[in-house]
């Protein structure tokens, strides 16, 4: 008996909504599992204090500028040498062997596992560059983690903007670069930063790079400079999970909440501003 296309169809988005629903099930009963047991440990107190009594005792806010420290501090290296990247592969590369390598090393770097990035980076950051164990070893470190994100998001975007675009702007005289800095990058702008959005959420969730890079098991107070360690909320989590006898649950889910709170509200910030350069593109 033959299905009828109508039939087809609806068997199609049933499979679809379905999968989606499995994936969203997990997602909400994590987070009601966090607010659920975390909330109570949320205060003022919590977010702004140092730490106390071995890390049972105060807040979290040394942990809460660090993550914020190494998250712009990765973005700050890795965004402009990744978009840079992708506009010599799309814009004046040649398609030859040479490329080719670029796109295979970009594709095998972003199956790297974490852990190797972090040994990575205490080889060359904190022994051959001698930076020690600081916020700039870190942010390099996890600047190059999020390198194949951001590459293969920007190449995309950047190809997504019509050739009709370049042609025109160089048939006025305009010159490759300024066709570039004026007409293609405004447009690609929305995937770039989508890019970007990934990266974020990546590296403030990292542990094994910043385990090896930067982090200290407990530092009760802020960082003076970028050669300094600072505290990370991922490692902040483990350390109390894991190495800390006679701490509060609460404590620990708490912990895990700011962080999933402050990972959504960096994507939040993020996706607020590609919308509104999105809603000014005329095409």
């Amino acid at each position: 008996m033959k299905i009828k296309p109508q039939i087809k169809q609806k068997i199609a988005f049933t499979l679809l909504g379905l999968a989606a629903i499995l994936v969203i099930i997990p997602v909400v009963l994590i987070l009601a599992i966090l607010i659920k047991r975390g909330l109570p440990a949320i205060s003022w107190q919590f977010l702004t204090e140092m730490p106390r009594m071995g890390m049972r005792a105060g807040g979290i806010f040394p942990a809460i500028m660090g993550t914020l420290c190494l998250v712009i501090g990765a973005i700050g290296v890795a965004l402009p040498l990744g978009v840079l990247t992708a506009i010599y592969l799309v814009e004046y590369a040649k398609k030859n062997w040479w490329t080719r390598m670029i796109e295979i090393a970009i594709v095998n770097l972003a199956g790297v596992p974490s852990v190797v990035y972090g040994l990575f980076g205490l080889g060359l950051f904190v022994i051959f560059f001698q930076f020690g164990s600081s916020i700039l070893a870190g942010s390099l470190t996890l600047a190059i983690m999020e390198l194949p994100v951001i590459i293969t998001s920007s190449k995309e975007a950047l190809m997504s903007v019509p050739r009709s675009f370049r042609e025109a702007s160089l048939a006025l005289g305009v010159s490759r670069w300024q066709t570039i800095r004026y007409v293609v990058l405004p447009n690609a702008l929305p995937g770039i930063l989508t890019g970007s959005i990934l990266g974020i959420s990546r590296t403030a969730g990292e542990t094994a790079p910043i385990l090896f890079t930067v982090a200290a098991f407990y530092l009760p107070r802020l960082p003076k400079s970028v050669l300094d360690q600072c505290m990370a909320l991922p490692y902040h989590l483990y350390v109390l999970s894991t190495q800390v006898p006679n701490v509060k649950p609460a404590l620990q889910y708490g912990t895990a909440l700011v962080l999933v709170g402050m990972v959504f509200l960096l994507n939040i910030v993020a996706i607020i501003v590609r919308a509104h350069i999105r809603s000014k593109k005329q095409w």
